[in-house]
């Protein structure tokens, strides 16, 4: 009975010895939620979960009927706008000139004839051969083709000289602010064709073919990564000796072989920070969270298995 007891308490002693030179943990990925922007129907699911995917896939489509359309106003709206801009920017055309031109030769042979009928008029009614009232519709006559002479220079002056600058400017403001309304729109448009933004494996699809989805709510979650990454717990003695791109070996449940990982993130930080002064056995219970990236060629292990990593 006492052997036993003692091979017993060897055994118990070499366990506890033994699980003090390894990290334990699991096998983890990083989880992407990709979520809606919108409220609309699921259209398409055109992967299925548990695939494999690469960067850009599309894992779910939303209905984008009444966002074309939004678009296409955009598009309208901006052809409008760069037409207008264009022809400021071109300025008046020969054949409004020459019009123009043709409007201050009409005013200006109208005031000569004015001119005219006025002078005689005058003439007349010197020796009372006309009324006060036909020389006051003379002098009237003859203003009035005076200002429409002035009109019509001044809208050839306005033609030959082109369009203001500051009009130029407005224009080009209205055509730079309907472009970035388009490319909201079209954002917009995109966002409704859910993509995988990373490679990894397509872990759960919380929305079925033909729901209206809810805008915040996750439509696709991705595992991200070729392989998992082993997350553990460093106990504190082992901390200063282990740094970033140190290649550690990982003991994966069910797998004879040890895998070489290497580290790629450790913690600055304990996993608790205690308020009163450790101890030697005390704080050689801490621990450090530590991230050991595991090969391509453990592409195949699923996530949430034990692991276990050796301390150097």
């Amino acid at each position: 009975m006492r052997i036993l007891m003692i091979s017993l308490l060897l055994i118990l002693t070499a366990c506890d010895s033994g699980s003090k030179h390894v990290a334990l943990g699991s096998l983890e990925r990083q989880r992407i939620a990709l979520t809606a922007t919108t409220n609309e129907v699921v259209v398409a699911l055109p992967v299925a979960q548990g695939s494999m995917v690469t960067k850009g896939t599309v894992l779910v489509q939303l209905d984008d009927t009444q966002q074309r359309a939004h678009v296409a106003k955009a598009l309208a709206d901006v052809a409008q706008a760069t037409a207008n801009y264009q022809k400021l920017l071109k300025g008046a055309r020969e054949e409004e000139i020459a019009s123009a031109r043709a409007m201050v030769t009409g005013a200006q042979a109208r005031l000569q004839e004015s001119e005219a009928n006025y002078r005689r008029i005058a003439s007349m009614a010197k020796d009372n051969l006309a009324s006060k009232a036909d020389l006051d519709r003379a002098l009237a006559g003859r203003d009035a083709d005076a200002a429409s002479l002035d009109s019509a220079q001044e809208n050839l002056l306005e033609l030959v000289s082109g369009p203001r600058e500051e009009d130029i400017r407005f224009a080009l403001a209205n055509l730079q602010a309907s472009e970035a309304v388009l490319l909201g729109e079209q954002k917009k448009l995109d966002d409704l064709t859910i993509r995988a933004t990373r490679d990894g494996i397509l872990d759960n699809l919380p929305w079925n073919l033909g729901e209206r989805v809810t805008q915040g709510s996750p439509l696709a979650v991705v595992l991200a990564g070729k392989a998992p990454f082993a997350r553990v717990y460093v106990p504190e003695p082992y901390r200063v000796k282990i740094s970033i791109g140190d290649q550690l070996l990982v003991h994966v449940d069910g797998i004879d072989d040890p895998i070489e990982g290497k580290v790629r993130w450790i913690a600055n930080e304990p996993a608790f920070t205690p308020y009163y002064a450790l101890n030697q056995e005390e704080r050689s219970r801490l621990m450090y969270l530590a991230e050991v990236q595991l090969p391509e060629s453990s592409a195949s292990l699923p996530s949430g298995v034990p692991a276990q990593v050796e301390m150097p």
